[in-house]
């Protein structure tokens, strides 16, 4: 009786690994359909260093605007000057302005870093919280050629990115240190005093930072790959793809 049972189990073990086969596959296919079903058809213009940069873009802005609103939290005394009727107005009109690439009344024509190096000087009158987060965003879009979304056509400098991701740097440190006349901060952020600590704009902001150095990362090495392919089809003699 111990043979049949011995010849039947490879039998058994290979319908079970075949079944677990068929199980993975139908799952990874479902997984396929679904990320295809949640894609939009714009995304078929894109390469990954395109999507890539498309989503870091995304999660930037999103990570600025969260430090808007904590901002205004931790400043409510801002946007009253902003002349809108709640800190929630003021923060859907700025992040408008940053996203349509229109010039915010109270910083005039200044975008980029003339509206960043305005909103944190002394001689600023106005909403600061929402002409800083106006400058960072209009800042990042610009070191971006323009634009929030990417495609195969666009092309984006690895230095610019960087740029602004030293700017940024600078910008934090401009908001912990600046101070008026009479010694007071022009805006409160991070917060180490014997109640408690409250990092939490400095978390955020690394964040963007790491964002714009993976990309710019990236982004040299794509462009140093195209001129080293080049370089080794001279030194081979070879003719490039066409197709």
């Amino acid at each position: 009786m111990l043979v049949p049972v011995l010849r039947t189990c490879p039998r058994l073990l290979l319908a079970g690994a075949l079944s677990l086969l068929c199980a993975c596959t139908e799952q990874q296919g479902r997984d396929i359909v679904s990320q295809f079903s949640d894609g939009k058809p714009s995304e078929l213009f894109q390469t990954s260093v395109d999507r890539m940069a498309t989503l870091a873009m995304r999660d930037n802005l999103q990570s600025l605007y969260l430090l808007m609103n904590k901002l205004y939290a931790r400043n409510p005394n801002q946007w009253k000057q902003s002349g809108y009727l709640d800190a929630a107005t003021a923060e859907r009109q700025i992040r408008l302005a940053i996203e349509q690439r229109q010039p915010l009344p109270q910083l005039g024509q200044r975008r980029d870093l003339a509206a960043l190096s305005y909103a944190l000087s002394p001689e600023f009158r106005g909403d600061r919280v929402g002409a800083f987060i106006y400058a960072i965003g209009s800042m990042l879009i610009t070191a971006h050629g323009g634009r929030s979304e990417f495609y195969m056509t666009d092309a984006i400098d690895p230095l610019f990115v960087n740029n602004a991701a030293r700017n940024i740097e600078k910008a934090t440190w401009m908001l912990s240190q600046r101070q008026d006349a009479n010694g007071v901060l022009l805006l409160f952020s991070n917060e180490i005093s014997e109640e408690g600590s409250n990092l939490s704009f400095a978390v955020e902001f690394g964040k963007i930072v790491a964002r714009l150095d993976l990309l710019a990362q990236m982004l040299d090495e794509r462009y140093r790959r195209i001129g080293l392919n080049y370089a080794q089809s001279l030194l081979l003699m070879n003719f490039l793809p066409v197709q």
